[in-house]
Protein backbone atom coordinates (compact mmCIF):
# COMPACT_ATOMS: atom_id res chain seq x y z
CA UNK A 1 0.00 0.00 0.00
CA UNK A 2 3.01 2.51 0.44
CA UNK A 3 4.25 1.64 -2.90
CA UNK A 4 0.62 2.59 -4.38
CA UNK A 5 0.80 5.55 -2.74
CA UNK A 6 4.45 6.65 -3.62
CA UNK A 7 3.12 6.04 -7.13
CA UNK A 8 -0.12 8.27 -6.64
CA UNK A 9 1.93 11.25 -5.35
CA UNK A 10 4.77 10.59 -8.15
CA UNK A 11 2.56 10.70 -10.92
CA UNK A 12 -0.31 13.53 -9.68
CA UNK A 13 -0.35 17.48 -8.65
CA UNK A 14 -1.43 18.38 -5.14
CA UNK A 15 -4.78 19.53 -6.71
CA UNK A 16 -5.27 16.53 -8.68
CA UNK A 17 -4.78 13.70 -6.00
CA UNK A 18 -7.60 12.60 -4.83
CA UNK A 19 -10.00 13.38 -7.53
CA UNK A 20 -11.33 10.15 -8.29
CA UNK A 21 -9.34 6.92 -10.58
CA UNK A 22 -7.86 4.04 -8.80
CA UNK A 23 -5.36 2.68 -6.84
CA UNK A 24 -3.78 -0.58 -7.98
CA UNK A 25 -1.89 -2.83 -5.11
CA UNK A 26 -0.04 -5.86 -6.05
CA UNK A 27 -1.40 -9.29 -4.19
CA UNK A 28 1.80 -10.24 -3.03
CA UNK A 29 2.37 -7.10 -0.89
CA UNK A 30 -0.73 -8.17 0.99
CA UNK A 31 0.84 -11.68 2.13
CA UNK A 32 0.39 -12.50 5.73
CA UNK A 33 3.40 -14.35 7.56
CA UNK A 34 3.31 -17.95 7.32
CA UNK A 35 4.52 -21.31 8.45
CA UNK A 36 5.74 -23.87 5.45
CA UNK A 37 8.02 -26.30 5.11
CA UNK A 38 11.10 -26.13 3.24
CA UNK A 39 12.71 -29.47 1.50
CA UNK A 40 15.35 -28.06 0.30
CA UNK A 41 17.73 -27.90 3.94
CA UNK A 42 17.29 -30.62 7.11
CA UNK A 43 16.34 -34.10 7.83
CA UNK A 44 13.46 -35.81 7.64
CA UNK A 45 11.69 -39.20 7.66
CA UNK A 46 8.65 -39.12 5.59
CA UNK A 47 6.72 -42.18 3.77
CA UNK A 48 4.09 -40.23 1.41
CA UNK A 49 0.39 -41.96 1.00
CA UNK A 50 -0.34 -43.55 -2.52
CA UNK A 51 4.03 -43.64 -3.17
CA UNK A 52 4.57 -47.31 -4.88
CA UNK A 53 8.38 -46.01 -5.80
CA UNK A 54 10.05 -45.17 -2.69
CA UNK A 55 10.89 -46.93 1.08
CA UNK A 56 12.08 -45.24 4.27
CA UNK A 57 15.15 -45.18 4.20
CA UNK A 58 15.96 -44.84 0.27
CA UNK A 59 18.20 -42.37 -0.23
CA UNK A 60 17.03 -39.40 -2.85
CA UNK A 61 19.04 -37.22 -4.76
CA UNK A 62 18.84 -32.95 -3.91
CA UNK A 63 17.38 -30.94 -6.93
CA UNK A 64 19.59 -29.15 -8.55
CA UNK A 65 20.06 -25.73 -8.42
CA UNK A 66 18.67 -26.21 -4.76
CA UNK A 67 14.56 -26.04 -5.95
CA UNK A 68 12.45 -27.41 -3.95
CA UNK A 69 8.78 -27.32 -5.02
CA UNK A 70 7.10 -27.05 -8.14
CA UNK A 71 6.99 -23.56 -8.99
CA UNK A 72 3.99 -21.63 -10.32
CA UNK A 73 5.79 -20.26 -14.08
CA UNK A 74 7.87 -17.52 -14.91
CA UNK A 75 6.53 -14.29 -13.96
CA UNK A 76 7.21 -10.96 -11.46
CA UNK A 77 4.56 -11.88 -8.95
CA UNK A 78 2.76 -9.14 -10.15
CA UNK A 79 0.15 -10.50 -12.97
CA UNK A 80 3.35 -10.08 -15.09
CA UNK A 81 4.64 -12.20 -17.43
CA UNK A 82 3.56 -16.44 -17.56
CA UNK A 83 3.40 -16.42 -13.52
CA UNK A 84 0.24 -18.46 -12.65
CA UNK A 85 -0.84 -16.86 -9.12
CA UNK A 86 0.11 -13.17 -9.72
CA UNK A 87 -3.50 -10.60 -9.67
CA UNK A 88 -3.80 -7.37 -8.21
CA UNK A 89 -6.76 -5.66 -5.92
CA UNK A 90 -7.52 -2.27 -7.97
CA UNK A 91 -9.59 0.21 -4.71
CA UNK A 92 -11.27 3.21 -5.82
CA UNK A 93 -9.28 6.16 -5.13
CA UNK A 94 -11.88 6.90 -2.29
CA UNK A 95 -12.15 3.22 -0.97
CA UNK A 96 -7.79 3.22 -0.84
CA UNK A 97 -7.82 6.99 1.10
CA UNK A 98 -10.29 5.69 3.81
CA UNK A 99 -7.94 2.79 4.71
CA UNK A 100 -5.13 5.41 4.23
CA UNK A 101 -6.89 7.69 6.75
CA UNK A 102 -8.82 5.66 8.95
CA UNK A 103 -7.57 6.17 12.20
CA UNK A 104 -6.43 9.66 11.83
CA UNK A 105 -8.17 12.82 12.54
CA UNK A 106 -7.29 16.68 12.21
CA UNK A 107 -7.06 19.16 15.22
CA UNK A 108 -9.48 21.35 16.06
CA UNK A 109 -11.73 20.46 12.71
CA UNK A 110 -14.72 21.95 12.95
CA UNK A 111 -13.73 25.45 14.53
CA UNK A 112 -15.21 27.85 12.30
CA UNK A 113 -19.03 26.67 10.13
CA UNK A 114 -18.82 28.75 6.84
CA UNK A 115 -21.37 29.37 4.86
CA UNK A 116 -20.03 28.23 1.47
CA UNK A 117 -23.41 28.36 -1.02
CA UNK A 118 -22.34 25.99 -3.39
CA UNK A 119 -24.69 23.36 -2.63
CA UNK A 120 -28.62 23.61 -1.74
CA UNK A 121 -30.96 21.23 0.12
CA UNK A 122 -34.64 20.61 0.57
CA UNK A 123 -35.89 22.50 3.58
CA UNK A 124 -39.53 22.34 4.86
CA UNK A 125 -41.63 25.40 4.13
CA UNK A 126 -44.78 25.07 5.41
CA UNK A 127 -48.05 24.25 3.97
CA UNK A 128 -49.56 24.37 0.56
CA UNK A 129 -53.08 23.76 -1.01
CA UNK A 130 -51.40 21.67 -3.93
CA UNK A 131 -48.81 19.40 -4.73
CA UNK A 132 -47.84 16.01 -5.50
CA UNK A 133 -49.71 13.20 -4.04
CA UNK A 134 -46.35 12.16 -2.44
CA UNK A 135 -46.35 15.13 -0.21
CA UNK A 136 -50.27 15.15 1.05
CA UNK A 137 -49.51 16.20 5.12
CA UNK A 138 -52.53 13.40 5.95
CA UNK A 139 -53.40 14.79 9.46
CA UNK A 140 -53.77 18.54 8.40
CA UNK A 141 -55.78 17.17 5.85
CA UNK A 142 -57.91 15.27 8.08
CA UNK A 143 -58.31 18.22 10.42
CA UNK A 144 -59.46 20.70 7.50
CA UNK A 145 -61.90 17.74 6.61
CA UNK A 146 -63.31 17.36 10.11
CA UNK A 147 -63.66 21.19 10.53
CA UNK A 148 -65.71 21.64 7.36
CA UNK A 149 -67.79 19.02 8.19
CA UNK A 150 -68.84 20.57 11.36
CA UNK A 151 -68.83 23.90 9.64
CA UNK A 152 -71.45 22.41 7.48
CA UNK A 153 -73.34 20.02 9.79
CA UNK A 154 -73.25 16.91 7.78
CA UNK A 155 -74.99 14.09 10.19
CA UNK A 156 -72.66 11.52 11.16
CA UNK A 157 -72.92 8.11 10.46
CA UNK A 158 -73.88 7.19 14.15
CA UNK A 159 -77.00 9.72 13.77
CA UNK A 160 -78.08 8.07 10.96
CA UNK A 161 -77.91 4.60 12.18
CA UNK A 162 -79.94 5.65 15.00
CA UNK A 163 -82.47 7.48 12.96
CA UNK A 164 -82.81 4.64 11.28
CA UNK A 165 -82.92 1.89 13.99
CA UNK A 166 -85.97 4.12 15.75
CA UNK A 167 -87.95 4.25 12.37
CA UNK A 168 -87.45 0.15 12.52
CA UNK A 169 -88.70 -0.11 16.03
CA UNK A 170 -92.05 2.16 15.24
CA UNK A 171 -92.67 0.03 12.26
CA UNK A 172 -92.62 -3.15 13.69
CA UNK A 173 -94.74 -1.61 16.81
CA UNK A 174 -97.25 0.74 14.63
CA UNK A 175 -97.06 3.46 17.72
CA UNK A 176 -97.48 7.43 16.92
CA UNK A 177 -97.51 7.25 13.09
CA UNK A 178 -96.82 11.05 13.25
CA UNK A 179 -93.77 11.19 14.86
CA UNK A 180 -92.70 8.25 12.60
CA UNK A 181 -93.90 10.58 9.89
CA UNK A 182 -91.05 13.18 11.03
CA UNK A 183 -88.15 11.03 11.46
CA UNK A 184 -88.34 9.43 8.19
CA UNK A 185 -88.27 13.20 6.91
CA UNK A 186 -85.40 13.91 9.01
CA UNK A 187 -84.03 10.54 7.65
CA UNK A 188 -84.69 11.76 4.58
CA UNK A 189 -82.90 15.26 4.47
CA UNK A 190 -79.99 13.82 6.95
CA UNK A 191 -79.08 11.37 4.11
CA UNK A 192 -79.53 14.36 1.47
CA UNK A 193 -76.80 15.70 3.04
CA UNK A 194 -74.69 13.39 3.46
CA UNK A 195 -74.50 12.77 -0.06
CA UNK A 196 -73.48 16.97 -0.58
CA UNK A 197 -71.29 17.08 2.07
CA UNK A 198 -68.21 15.03 1.10
CA UNK A 199 -66.11 13.07 4.08
CA UNK A 200 -63.11 14.72 2.57
CA UNK A 201 -63.23 17.43 -0.56
CA UNK A 202 -60.74 18.49 -2.73
CA UNK A 203 -60.77 21.81 -0.87
CA UNK A 204 -59.24 19.88 2.27
CA UNK A 205 -56.12 18.64 0.47
CA UNK A 206 -52.98 20.38 2.45
CA UNK A 207 -49.58 19.41 1.22
CA UNK A 208 -46.21 19.51 2.61
CA UNK A 209 -43.88 22.18 0.67
CA UNK A 210 -40.58 22.51 0.22
CA UNK A 211 -37.70 25.17 -0.76
CA UNK A 212 -34.19 24.98 -1.59
CA UNK A 213 -31.90 26.80 0.78
CA UNK A 214 -28.40 27.20 0.49
CA UNK A 215 -26.74 24.25 2.91
CA UNK A 216 -24.01 25.49 4.99
CA UNK A 217 -20.51 23.89 4.40
CA UNK A 218 -16.71 23.89 5.80
CA UNK A 219 -13.90 25.34 3.89
CA UNK A 220 -10.71 25.22 4.50
CA UNK A 221 -6.76 26.73 3.07
CA UNK A 222 -3.86 25.34 3.58
CA UNK A 223 -0.40 27.19 3.05
CA UNK A 224 2.21 25.46 1.93
CA UNK A 225 5.93 27.44 2.93
CA UNK A 226 8.67 26.56 1.50
CA UNK A 227 12.72 27.42 1.34
CA UNK A 228 13.56 27.13 -1.40
CA UNK A 229 17.35 28.75 -1.35
CA UNK A 230 20.22 27.26 -2.63
CA UNK A 231 20.93 24.59 0.55
CA UNK A 232 17.73 22.77 -0.45
CA UNK A 233 18.22 20.00 -2.72
CA UNK A 234 15.97 18.23 -4.82
CA UNK A 235 15.44 15.47 -3.07
CA UNK A 236 14.50 18.00 0.34
CA UNK A 237 11.92 18.96 -2.01
CA UNK A 238 10.37 15.96 -2.96
CA UNK A 239 10.20 15.49 0.72
CA UNK A 240 8.62 18.40 1.03
CA UNK A 241 6.04 17.68 -1.59
CA UNK A 242 5.51 14.52 -0.41
CA UNK A 243 4.18 15.80 3.20
CA UNK A 244 2.17 18.56 1.02
CA UNK A 245 0.25 16.23 -0.66
CA UNK A 246 -0.65 14.08 2.17
CA UNK A 247 -2.12 16.86 3.95
CA UNK A 248 -3.85 18.49 1.07
CA UNK A 249 -5.43 15.04 0.33
CA UNK A 250 -6.41 14.67 4.25
CA UNK A 251 -8.06 18.09 4.45
CA UNK A 252 -9.60 17.13 1.21
CA UNK A 253 -11.67 14.38 2.98
CA UNK A 254 -12.61 16.62 5.63
CA UNK A 255 -13.96 19.83 3.86
CA UNK A 256 -16.16 20.91 1.49
CA UNK A 257 -13.79 23.07 -0.35
CA UNK A 258 -9.65 23.52 -0.02
CA UNK A 259 -7.88 26.38 -1.43
CA UNK A 260 -4.07 26.12 -1.98
CA UNK A 261 -1.30 28.86 -1.55
CA UNK A 262 1.65 28.59 -2.45
CA UNK A 263 4.65 30.78 -0.49
CA UNK A 264 8.33 30.15 -1.62
CA UNK A 265 11.16 32.30 -0.18
CA UNK A 266 14.69 32.67 0.23
CA UNK A 267 15.87 35.88 1.51
CA UNK A 268 12.46 37.46 -0.25
CA UNK A 269 9.31 35.62 -0.25
CA UNK A 270 6.19 35.29 -3.33
CA UNK A 271 3.25 33.17 -3.99
CA UNK A 272 3.72 31.32 -6.98
CA UNK A 273 1.44 28.64 -8.87
CA UNK A 274 2.28 24.66 -7.73
CA UNK A 275 4.25 24.45 -10.81
CA UNK A 276 6.78 26.82 -10.02
CA UNK A 277 6.74 26.19 -6.39
CA UNK A 278 8.32 22.51 -7.12
CA UNK A 279 10.14 22.77 -9.96
CA UNK A 280 11.59 26.32 -10.61
CA UNK A 281 15.13 26.31 -8.49
CA UNK A 282 16.40 29.25 -6.85
CA UNK A 283 19.85 30.77 -5.62
CA UNK A 284 20.78 32.74 -2.40
CA UNK A 285 20.47 32.87 1.11
CA UNK A 286 16.80 32.78 3.34
CA UNK A 287 14.96 35.02 5.52
CA UNK A 288 12.40 32.72 6.78
CA UNK A 289 10.20 35.60 8.42
CA UNK A 290 9.80 36.68 4.79
CA UNK A 291 7.67 33.97 4.01
CA UNK A 292 5.74 34.30 7.38
CA UNK A 293 4.90 37.89 6.48
CA UNK A 294 3.89 36.84 3.41
CA UNK A 295 1.17 34.42 4.87
CA UNK A 296 -0.06 37.29 6.94
CA UNK A 297 -0.67 39.80 4.01
CA UNK A 298 -2.47 36.83 2.29
CA UNK A 299 -4.78 35.57 4.97
CA UNK A 300 -5.58 39.16 5.80
CA UNK A 301 -6.23 40.02 2.56
CA UNK A 302 -8.23 36.74 0.88
CA UNK A 303 -8.65 34.52 4.25
CA UNK A 304 -10.05 35.94 7.16
CA UNK A 305 -10.28 34.19 10.46
CA UNK A 306 -14.05 34.54 10.56
CA UNK A 307 -14.87 32.69 7.50
CA UNK A 308 -12.39 30.18 7.09
CA UNK A 309 -10.53 27.46 8.80
CA UNK A 310 -6.46 27.69 8.26
CA UNK A 311 -4.08 25.26 7.63
CA UNK A 312 -0.14 25.52 7.20
CA UNK A 313 2.76 23.32 6.76
CA UNK A 314 6.37 24.63 6.27
CA UNK A 315 9.29 22.46 4.88
CA UNK A 316 12.86 24.14 5.61
CA UNK A 317 16.35 22.35 6.12
CA UNK A 318 16.24 24.53 8.89
CA UNK A 319 19.15 26.91 8.05
CA UNK A 320 18.02 30.38 8.79
CA UNK A 321 19.90 33.88 9.01
CA UNK A 322 20.75 33.97 12.64
CA UNK A 323 19.54 37.75 13.17
CA UNK A 324 16.22 36.52 11.66
CA UNK A 325 15.22 33.22 13.68
CA UNK A 326 13.90 35.52 16.71
CA UNK A 327 11.78 37.52 14.59
CA UNK A 328 10.09 34.53 12.66
CA UNK A 329 9.40 32.85 15.96
CA UNK A 330 7.85 36.54 17.30
CA UNK A 331 5.63 36.38 14.14
CA UNK A 332 4.69 32.82 14.18
CA UNK A 333 3.51 33.25 17.94
CA UNK A 334 1.62 36.90 17.92
CA UNK A 335 0.39 36.69 14.03
CA UNK A 336 0.23 33.09 12.77
CA UNK A 337 -0.62 30.41 15.53
CA UNK A 338 -3.66 32.68 17.03
CA UNK A 339 -5.45 32.61 13.29
CA UNK A 340 -4.69 29.00 12.71
CA UNK A 341 -5.90 25.52 13.08
CA UNK A 342 -2.91 23.82 12.91
CA UNK A 343 0.41 25.18 12.00
CA UNK A 344 2.79 21.80 10.87
CA UNK A 345 7.04 22.34 10.58
CA UNK A 346 8.51 19.78 8.65
CA UNK A 347 12.44 20.04 8.45
CA UNK A 348 13.65 18.08 5.84
CA UNK A 349 17.77 17.05 5.38
CA UNK A 350 20.09 14.45 4.10
CA UNK A 351 21.40 11.53 6.65
CA UNK A 352 24.67 12.72 6.52
CA UNK A 353 23.26 16.64 7.74
CA UNK A 354 22.15 14.73 11.02
CA UNK A 355 26.04 15.45 12.22
CA UNK A 356 25.18 19.48 12.69
CA UNK A 357 22.59 19.09 15.28
CA UNK A 358 19.72 21.09 16.35
CA UNK A 359 19.46 24.36 13.60
CA UNK A 360 18.53 27.76 13.71
CA UNK A 361 14.98 26.96 13.55
CA UNK A 362 14.46 24.31 15.49
CA UNK A 363 16.22 25.86 18.10
CA UNK A 364 14.13 28.54 17.72
CA UNK A 365 10.34 26.54 17.19
CA UNK A 366 11.10 24.03 19.86
CA UNK A 367 10.51 26.48 22.86
CA UNK A 368 7.14 28.02 21.35
CA UNK A 369 6.19 24.64 20.50
CA UNK A 370 5.74 23.34 24.07
CA UNK A 371 3.78 26.29 24.68
CA UNK A 372 1.21 26.37 21.85
CA UNK A 373 0.28 23.47 20.63
CA UNK A 374 -1.38 24.44 17.33
CA UNK A 375 2.44 23.95 16.14
CA UNK A 376 3.82 20.42 15.13
CA UNK A 377 7.15 19.82 14.81
CA UNK A 378 8.83 16.73 12.99
CA UNK A 379 11.76 15.78 11.00
CA UNK A 380 12.01 13.54 7.73
CA UNK A 381 15.34 12.20 6.15
CA UNK A 382 13.88 10.30 3.70
CA UNK A 383 10.58 8.85 1.96
CA UNK A 384 10.04 6.05 3.71
CA UNK A 385 9.48 8.88 6.83
CA UNK A 386 7.11 11.06 5.11
CA UNK A 387 3.95 8.59 6.04
CA UNK A 388 5.18 7.86 9.57
CA UNK A 389 5.70 11.25 10.65
CA UNK A 390 2.12 12.30 9.22
CA UNK A 391 0.67 9.54 11.35
CA UNK A 392 2.56 11.02 14.13
CA UNK A 393 0.93 14.47 13.66
CA UNK A 394 -2.07 13.94 12.96
CA UNK A 395 -3.05 10.06 15.05
CA UNK A 396 -6.07 10.30 16.91
CA UNK A 397 -5.87 10.89 20.51
CA UNK A 398 -7.51 9.72 23.29
CA UNK A 399 -10.73 12.40 24.26
CA UNK A 400 -10.00 13.80 27.50
CA UNK A 401 -13.10 13.44 30.23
Amino acid sequence: MANAARVAIDKNTLRELGQGGTVTIPADVLHEPSFHTVFTSGQREIVLSGNKQFSTGDRLKRPPGGAGGAGGGEGDGQGNGEAEDGFRFVLTRDEFLDLFFEDLELPDLIKRQIVATETTTLTRAGISMDGSPSRVDMSRTMRQSLARRIGLRRPKPVEVRELEEEIARREASNDDPDRLRALRLELEVALRRMARVPWVDPIDMRYRRFEQVPKPSTRAVMFCLMDVSGSMSESMKDLAKRFFLLLHVFLQRRYKRVDVVFIRHTEVAEEVPEEVFFTDPRTGGTVVSTALAEFTRIQRDRYPVASWNIYAAQASDGDNSGSDTQRAVAMLETDILPVVQHFAYIEVSLSAAIVRGETDLWRGYAPLAERMPKLAMRRAMERRDIFSVFRDLFARRASVA
